[in-house]
């Protein structure tokens, strides 16, 4: 497949600019005491950092739930006059998951993932000094991991020339998966949230439940959705959109929380 720079640039625009729409939307929870514009944008950067590091490991883990080890050699991606052999081929192994299984472990690996790279760039930092922030910046994160993950997608039907099915693509991802990593690693933050003036012991049980909880949430929307019909795609989205809505409400509870006396 011959992917030239202004393709790239295009699905990159596709990816990032709807993620920034959904950010945008969900920082107005947190109005009141905003968070520093910079940690905002180096969180959003460390999630779409956290793809590139997320998709061998998914690769690993589909080949692992098979039996077996990937080959070091599975495809090749042309960039301008270039030709690259990749470790890895998002397009073909993405397409080929139909087992809950690996769809489970891919999941697990994005979730982990998403957590750790807010941990290192953002949530040891004094600016997280109320619990909704680690709501806030999880799901900065997760919106950065989404964008990226929506651009290489967007680049095999833009590659080919295929701006409708491009448009489509986008589409679908802004109004389901787009979302589904920000209610899961928002999810995970407000389990953060509930313990954050408790224990040690406690706050690390809450972060597992959390972690557990997002990672099921996100392997049964990946599954309903590569298992599915146009018509279960419709419902799958639907319970996604409910659960914004109970995510608006998890975040007036973590506003809430104060510490004990």
């Amino acid at each position: 497949m011959v992917i030239e720079p202004v393709i790239v640039v295009y699905a990159l625009f596709g990816g990032i600019l709807p993620a920034l729409l959904w950010l945008w939307f969900f920082l107005k929870e947190d109005s009141e005491r905003p968070e520093p514009k910079w940690l905002i944008l180096a969180s959003f950067l460390s999630g779409m950092i956290a793809v590139l590091l997320a998709l061998p490991a998914e690769m690993l883990a589909k080949c692992v739930a098979a039996g077996s080890w990937p080959h070091p050699l599975l495809g090749t991606l042309t960039f301008g006059h270039e030709t690259y052999t990749a470790p890895f081929n998002i397009f073909a192994y993405c397409n080929s998951l139909t087992s809950v299984h690996p769809i489970f472990l891919w999941a697990a690996v994005e979730e982990l993932l998403k957590y750790l790279v807010a941990v290192v760039v953002v949530l040891w930092r004094r600016a997280v000094d109320e619990p909704v922030d680690a709501m806030v910046y999880l799901l900065t994160v997760a919106l950065g991991f989404a964008a990226l993950e929506t651009g290489l997608f967007l680049l095999e039907p833009l590659g080919r020339g295929d701006v409708t099915g491009g448009i489509l693509t986008g589409n679908l991802r802004f109004m389901g998966a787009a979302l589904i990593h920000t209610l899961s690693s928002a999810v995970v933050g407000f389990f953060i949230a509930i313990a954050y003036y408790r224990s040690y012991i406690i706050q690390f049980f809450s972060l597992c439940t959390g972690l557990t909880l997002a990672t099921v949430l996100h392997a049964l929307f990946n599954h309903h959705i590569i298992a599915s019909s146009g018509a279960r795609t419709s419902i799958v989205f639907f319970f996604v959109w409910i659960g914004v809505i109970g995510l608006l409400l998890l975040f007036e509870r973590a506003k809430l929380i104060t510490r004990p006396t």
